[in-house]
């Protein structure tokens, strides 16, 4: 048995943290009469999981659930972890294959811009994602690192476009005075929902996290409500478009 300095010394970890592992049920030590912590080998074994876990990303409150079940769903958590990582490290290599693509251009004497332009869309993607995760449970973070990777810049701009296309159809729509239950009306909200789910994927947590974020705009930072400005979505957008889903159901 180990009092908590000699715990602490030999796990490679701080008293302090130890404290934290204990109120959170992550590694409970035994008490003598007067209170003091006792940890066993079990208790070390059991903290160097934790630590692994931590260390790989995953969450305090999610590793005791991992831990405290038989087992069997630490292979599932361990997966998302490792795609998470994988589609990470995809946008990494885009961004160093955009500056040795620039590199290249410079060196040879081509003045392109471009190039630079697009370095800073590769790492503002990264940004504008780990920006947003505050929005979303833990669960729907998960699910989104692990599309990330197919998340591309070129994709990027495609959905721009089309959500840019659609925006403007509904205002024309709306103009003309359109009926939400009409079949022009359903094929716009058919089309909105698409580009809902290519992002969401269909997850009801995602979609839920998404909705908390675009209810919060009037807090995001400058930076996210400048990209946003061309996708101006009025009260009266959503009003037609609910009211033509509505109408579908």
């Amino acid at each position: 048995m180990y009092q908590v300095q000699q715990f602490a010394q030999l796990a490679g970890v701080t008293v302090r943290a130890l404290h934290h592992y204990d109120r959170m049920g992550l590694v409970k030590p035994r008490r003598t009469e007067a209170g003091y912590r006792l940890y066993s080998d079990r208790d070390l074994e059991r903290l160097e999981q934790v630590v692994a876990l931590k260390f790989i990303g995953i969450p305090l409150k999610e590793i005791r659930a991992l831990l405290d079940r038989d087992g069997s769903t630490l292979p599932g958590a361990l997966g998302n972890q490792r795609r998470a990582l994988e589609a990470k490290r995809l946008l990494v290599d885009r961004a160093i294959g955009a500056i040795q693509e620039a590199e290249a251009a410079f060196r040879s004497g081509r003045r392109d811009t471009a190039l630079l332009k697009r370095i800073i869309e590769v790492i503002e993607m990264q940004n504008d994602m780990d920006w947003a995760k505050k929005y979303y449970s833990e669960a729907a973070q998960a699910k989104i690192e692990s599309r990330r990777a197919e998340w591309s810049p070129e994709l990027q701009e495609r959905v721009s476009k089309q959500w840019l296309d659609l925006i403007a159809d509904v205002e024309a729509a709306m103009k003309a005075g359109e009926n939400p239950a009409g079949a022009q009306a359903q094929a716009l909200a058919a089309r909105w929902k698409e580009l809902v789910a290519g992002f969401t994927g269909g997850d009801p947590e995602v979609t839920k996290g998404l909705g908390k974020l675009w209810a919060d705009k009037a807090n995001w930072p400058a930076h996210m409500k400048q990209q946003a400005e061309p996708f101006k979505i009025t009260p009266g957008m959503w009003e037609f478009i609910s009211k033509a889903m509505a109408a579908k159901k």
